[in-house]
């Protein structure tokens, strides 16, 4: 099996390293299949694919929309899509203008309520990058000592403020993914809004619903997952016939998340819907699949 590191992010959003360096890191590590899913955006893709040379580990187009409906909040990784296809570049458009919106928004906010301001060429640092969010305010705020940390200026300034609710739809994120050839795939699904956990029935009936729209894959295998969240994932993903990955995701210095932490080393195989994916993406596994591993954690 060789080892894989599905979902990071780089300098094109919220991530400390730029693709190159990422790419360099991932030879370091030993992975050999991996995907770079920036939020909201595949320019990195691009990025590696013309410095990768032929030696180099796999790469898989990855991305990864930040989602949000009725229902709540979700974050749709896609993978082995068409980068140049118009439907994925479509999505990708609708999320990049929501963020534009939200600097715009969260920038008024700390001025007018705690005074923050900063010079205009700090404030064209902002414009220039392809995804701003909520770090790179932060960051921004504890350079001009208006917070000691990045942590800080979240939680106790920008988190404060009420912003456009405008998201690209789970629906939209995946008919895109699809559109364009690819494996929509929902991130960590335990994750919710802030500090909300999905378990049990609640994370059952979230993913029929997003299975409704097209999903065909789940996150089984994740940096921050405890082993009874990786059996539960599992579980699901072995009722309902979907494809199973594994990421760490790894922000660099913004989180302090070890590229290729994916917890899969803890597994012994390979659940099937895993080796699926491999396959499906291009990757056959050589030898078992496992299946009794897999069959006994599909069991309970």
């Amino acid at each position: 099996m060789i080892k894989l590191d599905l979902h990071m992010h780089s300098t094109v959003s919220d991530g400390t390293d730029t693709p190159r360096e990422l790419l360099q890191r991932v030879r370091e590590k030993g992975i050999g299949l991996f995907a770079l899913t920036d939020h909201d955006a595949i320019k990195g893709y691009g990025m590696i694919r013309d410095i990768r040379a032929e030696a180099d580990p796999r790469v898989l187009p990855g991305v990864e929309f930040s989602c949000r409906d009725e229902e709540g909040k979700y974050h749709i990784l896609g993978y082995n899509f068409d980068p140049d296809s118009a439907p994925i570049r479509e999505v990708v458009a609708l999320g990049h203008r929501y963020r534009m919106e939200k600097l715009d928004a969260r920038l008024e906010f700390i001025a007018g309520q705690f005074g923050f301001t900063f010079p205009e060429n700090a404030r064209q640092r902002l414009y220039t990058l392809d995804n701003p969010g909520k770090p790179h305010i932060a960051n921004m705020m504890v350079e001009y000592g208006y917070a000691p940390s990045k942590e800080t200026a979240i939680h106790d300034y920008l988190n404060q403020g009420r912003f456009p609710e405008a998201y690209v739809r789970p629906e939209q994120a995946i008919r895109g993914i699809l559109d364009s050839g690819g494996i929509p795939v929902l991130a960590h699904p335990a994750y919710g809004s802030g500090d909300e956990w999905i378990v049990g029935a609640e994370m059952e009936a979230r993913l029929r619903r997003l299975i409704g729209f097209g999903l065909q894959g789940v996150e089984g295998f994740y940096s921050g997952f405890t082993p009874a969240l990786i059996r539960e994932t599992l579980c699901f993903a072995g009722k309902y016939d979907l494809y199973v990955t594994a990421g760490s995701d790894y922000h660099g210095k913004n989180k302090m998340i070890e590229l290729g932490d994916t917890s899969l080393d803890s597994a012994a195989g390979i659940p099937g819907g895993l080796w699926r994916f491999l396959e499906a993406v291009g990757v056959p596994f050589k030898g078992e699949a496992c299946n009794a591993r897999w069959s006994a954690i599909a069991s309970g």
